[in-house]
């Protein structure tokens, strides 16, 4: 363009200054000069409109503004290298190192604030790449998603939902905390914001990037009350971390503050409803955490703070549930490899040193306990054409104490380690655009009582449909079966009059549910 300007000028003075006299050596020295002197005049114009970013870009980033979902022969693996779609949600973020990111850093000082919705979307979904943030963020830098100095990002979650439960208000989906308080009698029916997000991403420096993520969930808050209570309708920070990283320049990086654990899968391929393994593993808590992401190998470790942490982690500080040591830690593994021309799998394994399985009857969210109990899982994850998979398996290697329970009603009884398992399938279909509608079912299990208990396990059966009017807007639906209402606390009783446990095998709830999910 530049080179184009210049030009443009010259052969204009040339035409204009050409007369009869241009055979005069005199004359044409002068055009000469004059040439030059408007190509410096041009070149201090260009110079000085760069400057003050009045130029467009000469190129723009490869995968910029990219539509997510573009057919899967054109997706690289998704964060964490785990092959599922939700490289759909950021089909031009996730493509792999050549060019992504240095194209666009001279950009990116001269634009402070910005969106990207496709990152938007990943970065805040609640279903996918749960426990890989860091490597979202890292890859959005790398396809030059995140070319602002601030990137701001925003999700909500409406829901219209009905449902009926075979026991007085007892309701077992989980995406509803199961309390009497905002579920009476047998049939429920509501409209209502599930959640909203609002996040910022920081690029502090090529290698310096921060992230906070303020959380609005009144139909999950452990606050008491109806879902109008103001104790249920305030704002946590979810997470909020500094990360060193550049995939650009080393495949390793480092975390710390508050984030989502490196421990097992937890992903479904269910648009809303996560898995009994999500509610029942899947670990936030403060920390820091370094990873390495390369040659499809996916490593990551975490030194997690003692004590009872947010989900599913407690290691007792001198039988105290007050997290005043760095006495816990994470390990996981997993590698992704090509599945024939179009596909792709990953398998993968975990280690937590404390679950959050470890105190004794009665139950109750974050007690302390006497001793640590440990986790492991291993999992599995998978695409071959329009057709995505998973499955997963997670369990305690010690019992859970608080899994048997001093009542002489329940004395046959013993304590059992605590399990879950999730088998899941999805298939893309077009309808307007490549890959916009999917349909899914999953089956999970959550595993906490002995054989014959009334709190042995609850089961789930999901089957979904969605449609994603953009990369970042999804339309869903689904229908929702449980078995089983085994809530954690005083799971094995405690509550009621003699001890006797509120958990009931027999009760089944069915859920239809409508929603929509939108992020920017």
């Amino acid at each position: 363009m530049k080179s184009a300007l210049i030009r443009g000028a010259s052969l204009a003075a040339l035409a204009f200054a050409c007369a009869p006299a241009l055979a005069d050596e005199d004359r044409i020295a002068e055009l000469e000069a004059r040439v030059e002197q408007l190509e410096e005049t041009n070149r201090r114009l260009l110079a000085y409109l760069e400057a003050q970013g009045a130029l467009p870009p000469e190129a723009e980033a490869p995968g910029a503004g990219a539509r997510g979902h573009g057919g899967h022969q054109d997706h690289a693996a998704p964060a964490g290298g785990a092959p599922m779609h939700t490289a759909h949600h950021a089909a031009g973020q996730s493509a792999g190192h050549p060019g992504g990111h240095h194209p666009r850093h001279a950009a990116m000082h001269d634009s402070f604030v910005g969106i990207a919705p496709e990152y938007g979307y990943d970065i805040l979904d609640h279903a996918e790449n749960v426990n890989t943030r860091q490597l979202v963020i890292l890859e959005a830098m790398q396809a030059g998603a995140l070319d602002r100095r601030v990137t701001l990002s925003g999700a909500l979650t409406v829901l219209a939902d009905y449902q009926e439960s075979n026991s007085n208000t007892k309701f077992g989906w989980l995406m509803r905390h199961p309390t009497s308080a905002n579920q009476i009698g047998e049939t429920v029916s509501e409209m209502v914001v599930h959640s909203a997000q609002l996040a910022a991403t920081g690029r502090l420096t090529d290698d310096i990037t921060t992230y906070v993520e303020l959380l609005y969930d009144p139909e999950q808050s452990f606050g008491p009350g109806t879902i109008t209570a103001l104790a249920r309708n305030q704002v946590q920070v979810r997470k909020a971390f500094v990360m060193w990283g550049n995939l650009e320049e080393r495949p390793v990086y480092a975390a710390i503050g508050k984030m989502d654990t490196p421990f097992g899968l937890n992903d479904t391929v269910s648009p809303f409803t996560n898995s009994t393994n999500w509610h029942a593993f899947a670990g936030l808590a403060y920390g820091g955490m370094v990873g390495y992401y390369d040659n499809g190998f996916h490593l990551r470790a975490m030194a997690i703070q003692g004590g009872a942490q947010f989900r599913a982690h407690n290691s007792p500080v001198e039988d105290t549930n007050v997290p005043s040591r760095l006495n816990n830690f994470a390990l996981d593994a997993r590698y992704s490899a090509p599945l024939g021309a179009d596909g792709q799998w990953m398998v993968g394994a975990s280690y937590t040193h404390a679950s959050a399985y470890c105190q004794a009857w009665p139950v109750f969210h974050f007690n302390p306990c006497e001793d640590n109990n440990p986790a492991f899982a291993v999992y599995t994850q998978g695409r071959a054409g329009a057709f995505e998979w998973l499955g997963e398996y997670a369990a305690t290697t010690d019992v859970w104490p608080g899994s048997a329970s001093p009542v002489p009603l329940y004395a046959a009884f013993e304590p059992v380690e605590t399990e879950s398992f999730t088998l899941g399938g999805r298939w893309w279909m077009d309808v307007h655009e490549a890959d916009d509608f999917a349909l899914s079912f999953e089956f999970s299990r959550f595993v906490a009582g002995d054989e014959g208990a009334p709190w042995e396990r609850q089961d789930q059966y999901v089957l979904g449909g969605s449609y994603f009017l953009t990369p970042s807007v999804n339309l869903f639906g689904e229908l929702i079966h449980t078995q089983g209402w085994v809530p954690l606390n005083f799971l094995s009783g405690g509550n009621l009059p003699g001890g006797i446990s509120w958990s009931e095998q027999d009760a089944e709830t069915d859920v239809l549910a409508v929603g929509v999910q939108a992020a920017f």
